[in-house]
C-alpha cells in the first residue's frame, strides 16, 4: 500500500464510525441521566454545581429529579438519530431535518450546556503555568478551575465534537460528496473555493482580531485605576485583593489570541517567521492552526449560555458595554476564519483527486 493509500484510508475512517461514536456517547450520557434521576451522586448541574457558579449557567436552577429523566430521554433519542444518520441516505426535506437533528446537539452541548468557566480555565492556564515557580496565584489551579462540574462540561464538549462529525459525515454521504474533503465532482465550489474563502476569511479574521481588544482594554484600564464600567471603590477592592492583575493577565492572553488570528490570513501563518528557532522558513502544517483555531472557537462559543443567563437584557447600556457580550461573536469569527484558512490551503484531495 502506498503512502497516499494509507492517508486516504485514514481520511475516510472517521466518516465510517462518526455516527456510531455519537450514538455510544449519547447512550452513555443518557445512562448517567437515569443514574442521577434515581438519586445517584455527582449531578453536575444546578443543585449539584458549585454554588457561586450557578448563575453562570443556563442550567443553574435545575435539579437531578427533573433534569435526570430529560437527559436520559435526550440521550436515547440522540442514539437513535445518530445510528439512523449513519445508515440512511435521505434526500430533500428528510435530509435537511436529519442533518439539523445532528447539528442541534453539537451546538447545544457547546454553547448552551457548557459555560464561561471553560474559557476561564483555558485563559488562566498560561498565567498559572508562568507563575508556578513563583507560587502565584496562591491557589490550586486544577481544584479551582476543574472541579467535577467543569470536567463534565469537557465531556459534553467531546460529545459535541462527535455529533459534529456525525452531522458532517451524513451531509457528505447524502450529497454524493467526497467523504474526506466534501467536494462534489462537477459542482461549482462557490463560497468554498480558495479564492472566495480568502475574501470572506479576511473579514472574519479581522473581526476575530478586534473583538477581544474590547475586553482587554477594559481590564488593562482597571489595572491602571481607570474606572470604566466600575466605581472607583470597586476598582480599589480589585487592587486590594490582587484580582485585578489576574484580570489583566487574562486580558493579555485574549489580546495575544486576537493577534494570532491574523496569522490565518497573513504569510506568517503559512510559513514560520524568521524568529522561530528551528522552524524558520518551513511551511506551517495546515492541521496546526486548524486544530488550535477550531478548538479555541468551540471554547469561546461556550460563553453564549453564560451571556444569556447573566445579562440584564432590559438594560441595553449594560450588555452593550459588557465585553463578555461579544465573546460568542469572537468565537464565531475565529471559527469562520479557521474554516477559510482550511479551504484556502487544503489543495488537491488525496482521496478524490479534486481541487479548487
Amino acid at each position: 500500500m502506498t503512502v497516499i493509500d494509507i492517508r486516504a484510508g485514514r481520511s475516510l475512517a472517521w466518516h465510517r464510525w462518526a455516527g456510531y461514536a455519537a450514538a455510544v456517547w449519547s447512550l452513555a450520557y443518557g445512562g448517567l441521566g437515569l443514574y442521577w434521576a434515581g438519586g445517584g451522586g455527582g449531578f453536575p448541574f444546578g443543585e449539584g454545581d458549585v454554588p457561586d457558579a450557578r448563575a453562570e449557567s443556563l442550567l443553574g436552577g435545575v435539579t437531578a429529579v427533573t433534569a435526570g429523566p430529560v437527559i436520559a430521554a435526550l440521550g436515547l433519542a440522540g442514539a437513535v438519530v445518530a445510528v439512523v444518520s449513519a445508515h440512511l441516505r435521505l434526500q430533500g426535506w428528510g435530509r435537511v431535518v436529519l442533518a439539523a437533528l445532528c447539528w442541534v446537539p453539537a451546538f447545544g452541548l457547546t454553547a448552551l450546556v457548557a459555560d464561561v468557566r471553560i474559557i476561564m480555565a483555558v485563559g488562566y492556564a498560561p498565567l498559572c503555568l508562568f507563575g508556578l515557580p513563583f507560587g502565584w496565584p496562591p491557589v490550586d489551579y486544577f481544584a479551582t478551575a476543574f472541579p467535577w462540574p467543569v470536567r463534565n462540561q469537557l465531556i459534553c464538549l467531546f460529545g459535541a465534537l462527535l455529533w459534529a462529525g456525525a452531522a458532517l459525515a451524513f451531509q457528505r454521504r447524502t450529497a454524493g460528496a467526497c467523504a474526506a474533503c466534501g467536494r462534489v465532482a462537477g459542482a461549482r465550489t462557490g463560497w468554498s473555493s480558495a479564492a472566495s474563502a480568502a475574501r470572506w476569511g479576511r473579514w472574519a479574521a479581522y473581526t476575530g482580531f478586534v473583538v477581544p481588544f474590547g475586553y482587554s482594554l477594559i481590564r488593562w484600564a482597571w489595572a491602571l485605576n481607570i474606572p470604566i464600567g466600575m466605581s472607583a471603590a470597586e476598582i480599589a477592592e480589585l487592587h486590594r485583593s490582587g484580582l485585578v492583575w489576574a484580570g489583566a493577565g487574562l486580558a493579555t492572553v485574549a489580546a495575544c489570541g486576537g493577534v494570532l488570528t491574523l496569522g490565518l490570513i497573513h504569510r506568517w501563518g503559512e510559513v514560520w517567521p524568521r524568529w522561530v528557532p528551528g522552524l524558520a522558513g518551513r511551511r506551517v502544517p495546515v492541521a496546526l492552526p486548524v486544530t488550535l483555531g477550531g478548538a479555541m472557537s468551540a471554547v469561546l462559543l461556550t460563553s453564549l449560555g453564560s451571556v444569556v443567563a447573566m445579562t440584564d437584557w432590559n438594560d441595553p447600556a449594560s450588555w452593550l458595554l459588557s465585553p463578555m457580550t461579544y465573546w460568542p461573536l469572537w468565537g464565531a469569527a475565529l471559527g469562520a476564519a479557521t474554516l477559510a484558512y482550511r479551504l484556502r490551503r487544503r489543495g488537491g484531495c488525496e482521496v478524490c483527486g479534486l481541487s479548487g
